[in-house]
């Protein structure tokens, strides 16, 4: 998983962009969403985001996920949970002080998002963990999203 997880950030531009052809389809879904009913849509389609973005990312399914932000590492694997950069025990070769045998969550975040279009969102400051959307999907929030963003504009 964690060789995954590398490839994942030292592709991250890749990834970046089937994301942004993979989110209007989740986002034109959203009338099948909203029939279906979130509640009900919520555990098939977190499985298959677990599914998906677990084998990736690690993902941790925060249910608030910033993969777009951090250069496609997932900051929940942070083993303090970081979600806005490094500690200051990053070691003198980028590997983490709580597991010294692997690579700071934030390094490669770093050098994955220095990959992407939009480098500079990663440094936007996160807001903290909601610790009640976790093993939520987020995919849906983002299709609830922009339907309410839709009708606030008529």
């Amino acid at each position: 998983m964690y060789s995954i997880r590398l490839w994942a950030a030292r592709h991250a531009r890749l990834l970046e962009l089937t994301y942004q052809a993979v989110e209007p389809v989740i986002i034109k879904l959203q009338p099948l969403w909203k029939s279906v009913g979130y509640a009900r849509a919520e555990k098939p389609v977190a499985r298959l985001e677990q599914a998906c973005k677990g084998l990736l990312f690690d993902c941790q399914m925060c249910g608030q996920c910033i993969l777009s932000s951090t250069g496609m590492s997932c900051s929940m694997n942070c083993p303090k949970h970081l979600r806005n950069g490094p500690c200051g025990g990053v070691m003198q070769n980028g590997n983490c002080e709580v597991e010294p045998d692997t690579r700071c969550v934030w390094v490669e975040a770093w050098e994955g998002s220095q990959r992407m279009k939009n480098s500079d969102a990663i440094q936007i400051v996160q807001l903290p963990v909601d610790h009640l959307l976790q093993g939520t999907s987020s995919w849906l929030r983002v299709a609830r999203l922009a339907a309410e963003r839709r009708e606030s504009l008529k």
